[in-house]
């Protein structure tokens, strides 16, 4: 009998910070709410590369119910000690209207050095996202399960897309954050390795080259953390409702023990070139939960929300057994009314319809992006 991980979780989540009378992104962060921000809760709260930007990290988690109550105070915690200088946090990917150029990189060594070795790349990412790390002790059955999870990370892609807009201008994708950060090396989909020896051993090229220090350099859409024994999933879109990212951490984890389970069985998912990945990752990006993916088992494109039925179905034994059935069946919700930028396009369409001009819809986008990333708890599961 394989031994079975813990499957514990943690999340992290980088809000952008925006002024609460114009919407716009700020520049610079104001002295001390980074301090005031961690005096009102347990959990991590560190800056980014952007002045702009907050990342918030959960404690580790044993179960679905403790990260969400980690995830909504520490959002709250964000949300008041940023009231206090005029601001508010909203949980998107990408800022409806701001313009990179303006942005201040964070004072810190690790970030100087970084804006040094990628200049104008790095420069370019004002992006945020989420970040979900599940607990999965054995190193190589995380390089296992990471090569074979890699098929669904699409499909949490699409579940996830919050950045239709870039520079005040509707991009036509659901998700435009990928096609920013995939200009920055070692990103996008990992390669196949065969063991943890595997994908040490290349990691160490780098190294010894004196190219990154160490593997937490390596920003895949997947990768094991370089500082916990986690595997940790990067390519979704951070959602603007708390109840969007429980339900994609549930998910995910499902996926991994569902994954762990087939290979109890002498079973495994079948792993396909990253090629073909690739397209459904692309999909994925343009049109969201609205159109279809490639199945490339049968080799035709399917309905979205007819490959998360075929979803639900697969994780249900996983999802009972870590507690979160109605986490994962959140998915259907997330269909039937679409994600943070089908609702964004929404509201700028709306706006538009009554006669707002351009500056004044995109406003509308970020005042419902405010009043969404602090949802009551009665507007929660």
């Amino acid at each position: 009998m394989i031994e079975e991980p813990s499957w514990t979780i943690g999340v992290e989540e980088e809000y952008l910070l925006v002024e609460q009378d114009t919407g716009a992104l700020i520049s610079t962060q104001p002295r001390g709410l980074m301090e005031q921000v961690s005096s009102l809760h347990h959990g991590i709260v560190s800056p980014e590369f952007f002045s702009s930007q907050i990342e918030i990290g959960t404690e580790v988690c044993t179960n679905i119910q403790d990260l969400r109550a980690e995830i909504g105070l520490l959002r709250i915690a964000v949300a008041e000690a940023a009231a206090a200088y005029g601001l508010a946090p909203i949980a998107v990917s990408t800022h409806p209207f701001a313009q990179w150029e303006q942005q201040q990189v964070t004072q810190a060594r690790r970030y100087q050095e970084l804006a040094e070795d990628l200049q104008g790349v790095i420069r370019r990412l004002v992006i945020s996202g989420l970040h979900v790390h599940v607990g999965i002790e054995d190193p190589e059955l995380r390089i296992d399960l990471m090569g074979q999870v890699t098929y669904f990370l699409p499909h949490l892609l699409a579940l996830s897309g919050s950045s239709p807009f870039w520079e005040g201008k509707d991009t036509g994708l659901k998700s435009y954050r990928p096609s920013v950060f995939g200009a920055a090396p070692r990103t996008g989909l990992p390669e196949h390795f065969s063991s943890w020896a595997d994908f040490r051993r290349h990691v160490q090229v780098l190294v010894n080259a004196g190219i990154i220090e160490d593997s937490s350099k390596v920003w895949w859409d997947i990768r094991p953390s370089a500082r916990y024994p986690t595997l940790e999933m990067r390519v979704t879109d951070l959602p603007t409702r708390m109840e969007d990212t429980i339900s994609i951490a549930a998910v995910y984890v499902c996926i991994l023990r569902m994954l762990w389970r087939l290979r109890v069985e002498n079973k495994r998912w079948r792993t396909y070139a990253n090629f073909l990945v690739s397209e459904n990752l692309w999909r994925a990006q343009r049109y969201g939960v609205h159109d279809s993916l490639i199945d490339f088992g049968k080799g035709v494109l399917v309905p979205f929300p007819d490959l998360m039925e075929e979803l639900i179905a697969l994780v249900t034994p996983d999802a009972e057994e870590l507690g979160c059935v109605e986490e994962v069946e959140h998915i259907r919700t997330i269909c039937r009314r679409g994600t943070s930028a089908d609702h964004q396009l929404t509201v700028y369409k709306q706006a538009l319809d009554i006669g707002a001009s351009e500056p004044e819809a995109m406003r509308a986008v970020v005042d419902t992006l405010i009043a969404n990333t602090i949802a009551k708890p009665s507007d929660w599961f």
